[in-house]
């Protein structure tokens, strides 16, 4: 198992570059940790991954 971490930037700009413009600067800059690496992703997985990183910071947005 080959663990990569990437910005959510580099997600999106490479699978759902038509998301970005919704994205925040803060938003693009999340750190994500792939399983398997950024090569293996499809575009399905790029949206899932979105959504979560979204969810995920705004929850600790509130939190603070």
């Amino acid at each position: 198992m080959d663990l990569e971490t990437v910005k959510l930037s580099q997600i999106v700009e490479k699978l759902a570059p038509e998301l970005s413009p919704f994205l925040t600067a803060r938003e693009m800059d999340i750190s994500i940790v792939l399983r398997d690496g950024l090569a293996v992703l499809e575009p399905s997985d790029a949206m899932e991954i979105v959504q979560h990183s979204i969810c995920e910071h705004q929850r600790e947005a509130f939190l603070q």
